[in-house]
């Protein structure tokens, strides 16, 4: 898990490119990543081509502010909550 975010504005059409915390559309909070830190971390395989799964959910409530969860905790606190989904796999290998 390369990065969590969660309570991302209806509003909100993009993310800019290498955004900052400060940057995120106002009430997005973080989670942690699998490094255990809030932010974006990879891609960076160590060797080989990797698949990246980047999801996106729309809830039909604004989760309470769960203090940086993981992913799983995360995932448990949407469920029941999920209205609709995207998801995008992409590659990328070192070279």
């Amino acid at each position: 898990v390369q990065w969590v975010l969660y309570n991302i504005p209806p509003a909100a059409k993009t993310l800019p490119p290498a955004v900052s915390a400060a940057d995120l559309p106002a009430g997005t909070k973080p989670g942690k990543n699998d490094w255990g830190r809030s932010g974006y971390g990879g891609p960076c395989p160590p060797v080989g081509r990797h698949r990246y799964f980047h999801k996106l959910y729309a809830l039909d409530i604004e989760l309470p502010d769960l203090h940086q969860p993981d992913k799983a905790r995360l995932e448990a606190a949407m469920a029941g909550h999920v209205i609709g989904k995207a998801e995008l796999i992409g590659t990328y290998q070192r070279r």
